[in-house]
């Protein structure tokens, strides 16, 4: 079998190692265009770049994918499958329809359920107890496409949007080399997707959505910490400066302060009224300052109590 993968970040480079672990032949490996990053603007390339590099493996780099020029590449490559995870841009119609076994795409939800750009960091503020991957055939909709295969990963009560990651890159990894056979011998079970998905879009992270809102129940607030742990983490105001939350428990408790006021420091944490219960704050890191525990914090830091955050 003859394959072109198509893919940018990290969570795609495993999917890319285990096909070329598992002996497929790939033609060559589609990724996004280096980009400046740093003070210096050096330029950097993607990670599924620096893999297939470190593979020996053919790298493109098109600045769209429905260039004329880049789509002849394809066509003289005449892959038998294009395997897609996280590539970045949408894959036009007449890219779709090269390979003879289509582009399929390993999706970090259970489908329908998640379709959109954040399904991992989705599913942990949404407080999911379970999410997993779906080996889907990719057509002109937005992960509308013809489910394969699914595998389900549970979420741990701790999750993170980092530590889910690493978990559904592995299991998608292992689930695509475990259905491409199906395709290739044509005994693959297609299942069609119903038309409304059960979830809201999962809509693209951003650094604003960071923003503590006090106000908002503390049982929301936790999971928002967690959900946006490593990036682009939530975030308060403390002092005029930036303060990222990184690990926090809920209690039921209210205190009858306002919402974003410190009722009391301890060496388990900061407790902060929300507004529904009591957010203590576990793990924490204030501008210009390492990630520290909360009591380590507070040895260096005073935060009376009546402190409001987020002014």
């Amino acid at each position: 079998m003859r394959i072109v993968f198509m893919g940018t970040p990290d969570f795609a480079t495993g999917t890319l190692k285990a096909l070329a672990d598992a002996g497929y032949e790939i033609a060559a490996v589609v990724t996004q265009p280096d980009k400046p990053k740093g003070r210096g603007k050096a330029m950097q390339p993607t990670p599924v770049k620096e893999m297939a590099l470190s593979l020996g493996l053919p790298v493109l780099q098109p600045q769209k994918v429905k260039e004329e020029s880049f789509l002849k590449q394809m066509e003289t490559i005449r892959p038998d499958v294009i395997v897609v995870a996280a590539f970045g841009q949408i894959i036009p119609p007449v890219l779709l329809a090269i390979p003879p076994l289509g582009c399929v795409n390993v999706h970090a939800s259970l489908l329908p359920a998640y379709r959109g750009a954040a399904p991992i960091q989705w599913a942990v503020i949404d407080g999911q107890k379970e999410s997993g991957v779906t080996i889907m055939r990719m057509d002109e909709g937005l992960d509308t496409g013809d489910m394969i295969s699914k595998v389900v990963v549970p979420l741990a009560q701790d999750e993170t949007g980092g530590s889910l990651f690493d978990k559904l890159s592995a299991a998608g990894a292992k689930l695509m080399v475990e259905t491409l056979p199906s395709l290739e011998q044509g005994t693959a079970v297609l299942e069609k997707q119903p038309k409304e998905s059960p979830t809201p879009y999962a809509s693209m992270i951003t650094k604003k959505m960071g923003d503590i809102c006090w106000e908002q129940p503390a049982q929301q607030l936790e999971r928002l910490i967690r959900g946006l742990n490593p990036w682009p983490s939530a975030y308060t105001r403390l002092d005029g400066k930036n303060l990222k939350l990184w690990k926090a428990h809920v209690l039921e408790d209210d205190s009858g302060a306002l919402p974003g006021q410190v009722v009391k420091t301890t060496g388990e944490g900061i407790f902060v009224q929300t507004g529904e219960g009591l957010l203590c704050i576990e793990e924490l890191q204030l501008e210009g300052k390492k990630r520290m525990r909360a009591d380590a914090f507070l040895r260096g830091y005073q935060i009376g109590e009546g402190t409001v955050l987020g002014k």
